[in-house]
């Protein structure tokens, strides 16, 4: 096997550190979703009486903010089971929702933990190209590393070196190692001599990068196929979590996307990022109301603060355009 290359690129500049807090910048970061609802809401709400009329025109609306047919349709109903007949305001109504998604979400709310005493605990981060891979795992070293865990970045996609010289990067800010090989090298054999090197160390959590080429998808199945073996060949329990990263901009495609990977790999939660590049920040809601799979993170920014464990009653009230303390 090639000999891994070690980390040569730097960090030019520090980070930048945002000022607002988490809650403000997810409502800041989801304001052109939340613009779409509110707006429409308005509209459609204003000291009217909620009627069949008016729930057609509310579920239409969802469904264009990316919220799904299935979910839409399940949150005009519970709307109605309280409200029918009753005039309504728009607050009346946003406040409602944000409730109503909230709870739909709650039972998908679940922060990626490692499991105590999993040593090293691998975590395979899967996803398309472009969706923010590199990114999410980058941040995820540093706030683990952060915490007092030694962590390890196997970069995986041997395809881009773009994507190697990003997680060098940010193994530097971390202070994290990134196992790393030339471009087009065998990714399988990458993430054998990674493991290897972590076990020796006893590293706590192992971040594997892959390949996200699904215009290719025979031949990126077989790799991930051949990544999984050379981990669980090492570690029979391994890999102890499988991460799809999602980009929200592209709206009910993530959908695709999630079923795409779900044949190749053992997806076992997702992370959405690029929230505050979207008006389709509603296609969270359909993801879950169709996979159930557990939302660990989410991402309103590039800075390492802007990468969240998911919370769903921020989550539906910024959704809404509703501040957490009013309403």
């Amino acid at each position: 096997m090639d000999e891994p290359i070690p980390t040569t690129a730097s960090a030019d500049a520090p980070e930048p550190r945002p000022k607002a807090g988490w809650l403000s910048r997810l409502t800041v970061g989801l304001k052109r979703s939340s613009a779409r609802l509110t707006d429409g809401i308005t509209s459609i709400f204003t000291k009217r009486r909620l009627d069949d009329e008016t729930l057609e025109e509310l579920e239409d609306l969802l469904i264009t903010a990316d919220l799904g047919p299935a979910a839409a349709a399940r949150l005009t109903a519970d709307l109605a089971r309280s409200r029918f007949g009753k005039e309504v305001e728009e607050h009346e109504v946003r406040a409602a929702l944000a409730d109503l998604v909230a709870a739909s979400l709650a039972p998908v709310a679940r922060p990626l933990v490692p499991t105590p005493g999993t040593r090293p605990f691998v975590v395979l981060v899967v996803g398309v190209n472009g969706a923010g891979k590199t990114t999410t795992i980058g941040k995820l070293a540093r706030q683990w590393r952060d915490e007092g865990r030694s962590v390890m970045v196997a970069a995986g996609d041997t395809f881009r070196a773009a994507a190697v010289e990003q997680l060098q990067i940010w193994g530097e800010r971390a202070g994290v190692p990134v196992i790393a090989r030339t471009q087009g090298a065998d990714a399988a054999g990458l993430v054998f001599d990674a493991l290897t090197e972590a076990r020796r160390q006893g590293t706590d959590i192992v971040l594997i990068d892959t390949a996200g080429r699904l215009q290719n998808k025979d031949d990126l199945m077989a790799e991930l196929a051949k990544i999984v073996r050379v981990i669980t060949k090492q570690m029979p329990q391994a890999p102890h979590a499988v991460l799809l990263v999602l980009d929200a901009t592209t709206g009910q495609n993530a959908l695709n996307q999630v079923d795409a990977f779900k044949t190749m790999v053992d997806v076992t939660g997702l992370v959405v990022t690029k929230l505050d590049g979207s008006a389709r920040g509603g296609v969270l809601v359909a993801i879950a109301d169709r996979f159930g799979l557990p939302v660990h993170a989410i991402g309103v920014g590039e800075t390492i603060d802007d990468l969240r464990p998911f919370d769903a009653a921020d989550y539906g009230r910024s959704l809404m355009g509703l501040d957490r303390l009013t309403g």
